[in-house]
């Protein structure tokens, strides 16, 4: 088992990609912590994942605000002290927000969806980076998407904030570069879940046209299995992946099963990476067109 004697707390664990990352950490040997906003949704989990559980793991759930600095602190105290090896952070709370023009949008529910989807995980990460330098380990994983790497007109929240989140996971892993911890941003896929459905209930003109489309292809392909993302998920969490950090990787696209095997390729490359792309990057000479 690839996580045997670890504890990870995940975010956003009481419905799809966060109970999937749940039901493999737990598979892989992993105790956890698992916290939501709903505690039925937690409660359920928590109980479907009782058949799995080996000797010596074992669960514990909270409900808490992720954008909550208060609750946060709480939840700091609590996990610390339910397991002596607790090593492993998934931020994967998250929501779309509001979709359409963002002139039209609601401020306030704006500005929320930058609260779970930023601020929530970079501030858990601020509580939890001293914890993990005493420990001299630790891994933290990121959910990102496709908002991160493109344009998503009339999702302008969601959109904006897993993009800060990605170059929040570049910075921090510098930040904290010989401390032993890993801190990486996953890209799970087009996933059919709740918050997929919130978007095909809005339709097209709220959310666009051409992405209303796309999302509603996803939806009668059935999307990407929640397992590839929750797989990957354990990759980064276990000692195969030590080393790795800094990077988005898209568990559909990426061959993230060998990244360890190019481990020193990696740390000098900038690749899984969001950089600016120059003229000279697609052949074009700019000069040669004023």
């Amino acid at each position: 088992m690839k996580l045997k004697n670890q504890m990870a707390l995940i975010t956003g664990a009481g419905k799809g990609l966060g109970k999937e990352i749940a039901i493999q950490f737990v598979k892989e040997g992993a105790s956890l912590f698992l916290c939501s906003r709903t505690l039925s949704d937690l409660e359920e989990v928590s109980k479907s994942l009782t058949p799995y559980l080996h000797e010596g793991q074992k669960i514990a759930i909270e409900k808490i605000d992720i954008s909550n600095p208060k609750e946060i602190d709480f939840l700091f105290e609590k996990v610390v002290s339910f397991h002596s090896n607790f090593n492993i952070l998934v931020n994967n709370a998250g929501i779309y927000g509001p979709f359409g023009l963002l002139e039209e949008t609601d401020w306030e529910e704006w500005k929320k969806a930058f609260e779970i989807n930023f601020y929530g995980p970079v501030y858990l990460c601020r509580k939890i980076v001293p914890y993990f330098k005493k420990q001299k380990y630790g891994k933290i994983i990121n959910l990102s998407g496709g908002g991160a790497t493109k344009p998503l007109p009339r999702i302008s929240s969601y959109a904006s904030s897993k993009a800060a989140l990605v170059r929040f996971v570049e910075t921090l892993a510098l930040e904290i570069e010989g401390h032993h911890i890993d801190v990486n941003a996953i890209a799970p896929g087009a996933l059919m879940t709740k918050m997929t459905k919130l978007l095909l209930e809005a339709g097209p003109k709220k959310v666009g046209k051409a992405f209303y489309e796309n999302m509603e292809k996803v939806n009668q392909e059935g999307g990407t299995p929640l397992e590839y993302g929750a797989k990957l998920a354990v990759y980064l969490a276990s000692k195969e992946s030590d080393g790795i950090t800094g990077k988005l990787i898209s568990a559909v696209w990426d061959p993230w099963k060998n990244l360890h095997t190019f481990k020193k390729i990696l740390k000098k490359s900038d690749v899984y990476t969001l950089r600016r792309i120059i003229p000279e990057d697609r052949n074009i000479t700019i000069e040669s067109q004023i």
